[in-house]
């Protein structure tokens, strides 16, 4: 044997430290997966992020539920002016578009009436705004706001349109006019995909 050349014992790692090795290296690619998730942009070709919300009834919703469907997201207040004047126009493409199988999900931040939230905004009484103008689309209740921070909005109102893969197609920071010949367009090329 040849005193020079170590033995090949010597020089590979035992199996405790090679599991030791592998297990670090998941544990690293795991937080990455992680972080990926919780980083990924909220941007038009990226997949919308899924978050919980509850209806009028009290039961948690989420995002994952409407799977495969086309939704527009709209994250809004009562006390907002520019979310008031685009409710009507979003009804007008519900009532348009929602046969065809649009789903239009509001999410209000409202905290409830008679409260304040913590930038000192009154609470609304989402039922009766939903009640006064007509809203047939569904509203969804997160007076804590964590659609905002999961959604990473600038303010109120923003919307996504999401396709059925679950992809953002359109973002919208601020209000508009949602029943245009446009939007009505992408919005049908989306449920015939």
């Amino acid at each position: 044997m040849d005193m020079d050349r170590p033995n090949r014992q010597e020089w590979l790692p035992d199996r405790w430290t090679l599991l030791g090795c592998v297990i670090i290296l998941a544990v690293f690619l795991g937080a990455g997966l992680f972080v990926r998730t919780r980083t990924a942009p909220v941007e038009v070709g990226f997949r919308a992020p899924d978050f919980t919300a509850t209806d009028f009834e009290g039961r948690e919703v989420s995002l994952s539920q409407l799977r495969g469907e086309v939704v527009f997201l709209n994250v809004w207040a009562t006390w907002c002016p520019p979310c008031r004047e685009e409710m009507p126009s979003m009804q007008r493409l519900y009532e348009k578009l929602g046969p065809e199988g649009l789903r239009i999900v509001a999410v209000s931040i409202d905290t409830p009436a008679g409260s304040q939230d913590r930038s000192g905004r009154p609470g609304g009484n989402v039922g009766s705004f939903v009640q006064e103008h007509g809203l047939m689309f569904d509203v969804w209740l997160d007076p804590a706001g964590e659609i905002q921070r999961v959604y990473r909005t600038l303010g109120v109102p923003e919307s996504v349109i999401i396709g059925r893969d679950g992809s953002i197609a359109k973002k919208v920071i601020g209000s508009t006019n949602w029943d245009t010949e446009e939007n009505i367009a992408l919005i049908r090329q989306l449920l015939r995909s």
